[in-house]
């Protein structure tokens, strides 16, 4: 088995949870997704092999890894590349990104959404394995990603059109009926109410207090539209009031209220609280933001940068930090694991110091998960079992 020339397995670096280490816990939990990321490489002591986190090699040992920007500081580091992932070349990720940004310019391009066979063969995949793989990097399907773009559209044309039907035909729909089959799911409400301001929608709403002060929750009839921090119950109220100015505002009923203690729950205890129904409205690029700040696990985080990344829009880190910055529910869109490049917290809509803490509560939480972990791990050993180690030469080779 080799080693690099400047054996790096001599001074094994120790894991200190600082604002520092963030990027490269970020970056671990990556490895261990074997998340579609190009922004970095990782390398294993014990054989020598950067790869990148997408690897299939099994994974390595935690205290064996080290992370780097790029290639180039892996190879000065004296490690050698994958075969299998191919680091060093444009990577199957890399094309599959290039296939599925193409079919989407197409998508984008006609006003007939493309059959999913006529998109495949376009992209040279059997139109099962670009079904798949269309979904992994956008996040949706072929079908969802088109109807989503029209969707948006006619959010875009409502305010001007003389008509709603006159918008959903700009927008790309070739009957009123094939737009108003799913419109709920992708306005949150009806189009014709969304034009004059919501009036006739019904929005349960409540204050209660939270770790992090008052914190409002509000919810239409398919879900929680909007959980809120403040420092009184009258701004939050007021606030709620002009944002759905021509719609009913109501008490909460019992459904509501288990939907409250939820929230407060995943407060008290990060990770623990079940998942509930949202009804969230933005763009498709918003929505793809959303999906994948609910990806990141308690107790971890990415800086812009990385989150732009793994949606493979490492050019779009300003529009992805504006995403989060527009999304209208705390905690459940986790868009406070979102952190600068160098580990410092960046804007918070509630308040920095609200989102420091929700991040000391999460890392806290983790660590006592992972101190467990460790003590099962432990006893296994004692027991006789053995961790694997991934990337050895045999899985390189």
């Amino acid at each position: 088995m080799s080693t690099p020339a400047n054996n790096p397995t001599t001074s094994p670096p120790s894991v200190v949870t600082t604002a520092a280490s963030i990027s490269d816990e970020a970056r671990w939990r990556a490895v261990c997704e074997r998340a579609p990321d190009d922004s970095f490489v990782f390398a294993v002591r014990s054989t020598g092999i950067y790869c990148r986190p997408s690897c299939p090699a099994r994974r390595p040992l935690r205290k064996n890894v080290a992370f780097f920007d790029d290639v180039a500081a892996a190879r000065t580091a004296g490690y050698r590349a994958c075969r299998r992932c191919d680091p060093d070349g444009a990577g199957l990720q890399g094309r599959h990104r290039e296939l599925v940004l193409r079919a989407c310019e197409t998508i984008a391009a006609v006003d007939s959404l493309p059959s999913l066979d006529e998109l495949a063969r376009q992209a040279g995949l059997s139109r099962y394995h670009f079904h798949r793989v269309f979904k992994e990097i956008v996040g949706m399907t072929p079908h969802a990603y088109g109807r989503a773009l029209r969707k948006q559209r006619v959010g875009q044309a409502l305010s001007e059109a003389a008509s709603v039907t006159d918008a959903l035909y700009a927008a790309g729909f070739n009957a009123p009926s094939r737009f108003y089959e799913g419109a709920a799911d992708s306005l949150g409400m009806a189009p014709a109410v969304a034009q004059r301001g919501a009036p006739g929608e019904t929005i349960r709403h409540a204050v209660v207090p939270s770790p992090l002060g008052p914190m409002l929750v509000a919810a239409t009839a398919r879900g929680v539209c909007a959980v809120e921090f403040g420092d009184s119950a009258d701004a939050l109220l007021r606030g709620l009031g002009q944002r759905y100015r021509a719609a009913t505002l109501v008490a909460g009923d019992p459904q509501f209220a288990g939907w409250v203690q939820q929230i407060l729950q995943h407060l008290a205890e990060p990770g623990q609280a079940g998942a509930l129904p949202l009804d969230v409205r933005g763009t498709v690029f918003q929505q793809q933001v959303w999906r994948a700040l609910q990806q990141i696990p308690p107790g971890t985080t990415l800086s812009y940068t990385e989150l732009a990344a793994r949606l493979g829009k490492q050019e779009a880190v300003r529009a992805v930090a504006r995403a989060c910055a527009t999304n209208e529910v705390a905690v459940l869109i986790p868009c406070h694991r979102v952190l600068r490049r160098d580990g410092q917290l960046a804007g918070y809509r509630w308040g920095l110091a609200r989102k420091a803490d929700l991040l000391r509560r999460e890392a806290a939480a983790r660590a006592q998960h992972e101190g467990d972990e460790c003590v099962r791990e432990g006893i296994d050993a004692r027991a006789g079992n053995r961790s694997d180690e991934c990337n050895d030469e045999s899985d390189d080779e």
